[in-house]
């Protein structure tokens, strides 16, 4: 097969668009607000497919395992690993906020505060036990197949792909089916990723037109300590269990660049979430791993949400000069590690959970949240890609862990990624 030359290549593609955006919308800025329906559309067509793909993966992948005790303790260890290092991320978020005090100076009295949060104030309930179980269990056996709730999606596969195994006798007509249905179901994913640029640069174009780049000069330091220490999180923390794990985690990033970037122009974690799940399956992950942890972990495995949520708490608590005692800062933690889990599933989740924390800690103003307003869509990419890189590692180290990862695909796909990029849009 003839190489592909630079320019039809999607990566590129999308970087050219990116930057176009961001020169439309510095330069032309109303123009550039009138491009919003194009990121828009994109980010809706691959939702569109989002929950057909998680569907068809898991289900097949639990239904060609006869022994289903390894399903759980495939989604136990998942879970001890997003716990873990979620928390893990956190913490980190805490400490650098102490270190660096990005809000310290800008004593900022809290009775001059305005801006509308009330939309996170009202989605806030949605991370408390009850909001989680109702938002977890859907009207009927298949409306999740026609919705957006990733959670929805992932508790009816898992239901049908244990029923099919118990009913294995009877049931290869449906195995069968949804075996077939994969193939075209999986080409529109990759039919869908030509669009990628056109959305991108719909995204970033209507992102630089609306809010312009001055505005995030003034909390420079904020979006500039939290980028920092996520690249940190992902290069020592990501990178160091990567390693330990027998895989590069800039080669899993340079395979995946296509979806990266995508997610940088987009602000959306979903818009990466079938190629994802698609490639790391053709790089030797089992689809029962991949249908399982890759979407459990974009609800529950959110390290740069949660990187996020400390640092700006700390940040709102700064800048309006409360003193946190390492008392109520272990609180701040514990909180966050309820509401991060508690938010999974819910639309918005890295402000919302935000909302949620600030809620039960009373010492800080949750009209504090109005500071980081006007730049939280520029860190929304960086909690994004932090969130992707994390699960894509997550996959390959329980894929590694449970013995259902083809080493020697993975090394070759890490080391050969253009050429199986070009196989894939065969």
């Amino acid at each position: 097969m003839k190489a592909k030359k630079i320019y039809q290549q999607l990566y590129f593609q999308v970087i050219v668009a990116i930057i176009s955006g961001i020169l439309l919308g510095k330069f032309y800025p109303e123009l550039g607000e009138k491009m919003k329906p194009l990121g828009d559309g994109f980010i809706k067509l691959v939702k569109m497919i989002i929950a057909p793909v998680i569907f068809i993966t898991l289900t097949l992948g639990i239904a060609h395992m006869t022994d289903l005790k390894k399903v759980g303790r495939i989604a136990v260890k998942a879970m001890i690993y997003f716990f873990t290092f979620s928390t893990l991320a956190l913490i980190i978020g805490l400490i650098v906020g102490n270190l660096l005090q990005p809000g310290s100076g800008l004593n900022i009295d809290p009775a001059s505060l305005s801006g509308d949060i009330s939309q996170y104030q009202q989605k806030a309930h949605e991370t408390t036990l009850s909001g989680f179980i109702m938002n977890i269990i859907p009207e009927t056996l298949f409306s999740p197949l026609v919705g957006d709730n990733i959670l929805q999606v992932l508790l009816v596969a898992i239901l049908m792909g244990v029923a099919l195994v118990l009913t294995k006798e009877k049931s290869h007509t449906i195995t069968n089916f949804l075996q077939d249905l994969a193939t075209p179901v999986f080409k529109i994913v990759h039919m869908l990723m030509k669009l990628a640029p056109i959305g991108a640069f719909g995204a970033m174009a209507f992102t630089i037109g609306k809010y312009g780049l001055a505005s995030v000069l003034n909390l420079i330091f904020l979006v500039g300590t939290f980028y920092i220490t996520s690249i940190l999180f992902i290069v020592l923390v990501l990178g160091s269990v990567a390693w330990y794990n027998g895989f590069s985690i800039f080669k899993l990033m340079y395979y995946l660049k296509e979806e990266l970037l995508l997610v940088l122009g987009t602000s959306s974690s979903e818009s990466a979430l079938p190629g994802i799940m698609d490639k790391l399956q053709k790089a030797g992950c089992s689809k029962a791993i991949v249908g399982l942890v890759v979407p459990t972990g974009y609800s529950f495995n959110l390290d740069g949400t949660n990187i996020y949520m400390t640092l700006a708490s700390l940040f709102i608590a700064q800048a309006l000069n409360i003193d946190l005692s390492l008392e109520k800062q272990l609180m701040l933690l514990l909180v966050a590690m309820l509401s991060s889990k508690g938010a999974a599933g819910v639309t918005g989740a890295g402000f919302v959970t935000l909302a949620a924390t600030l809620a039960v800690i009373p010492e800080i103003p949750i009209a504090g949240m109005t500071l980081i307003l006007g730049i939280d869509k520029f860190m929304s990419e960086c909690r994004a890609l932090t969130n992707v890189v994390g699960n894509s590692v997550a996959t390959v180290v329980v894929a590694n862990w449970e013995k259902q990862l083809d080493k020697k695909q993975l090394h070759y796909c890490l080391n050969n990624p253009n050429t199986i990029e070009e196989k894939l849009e065969v």
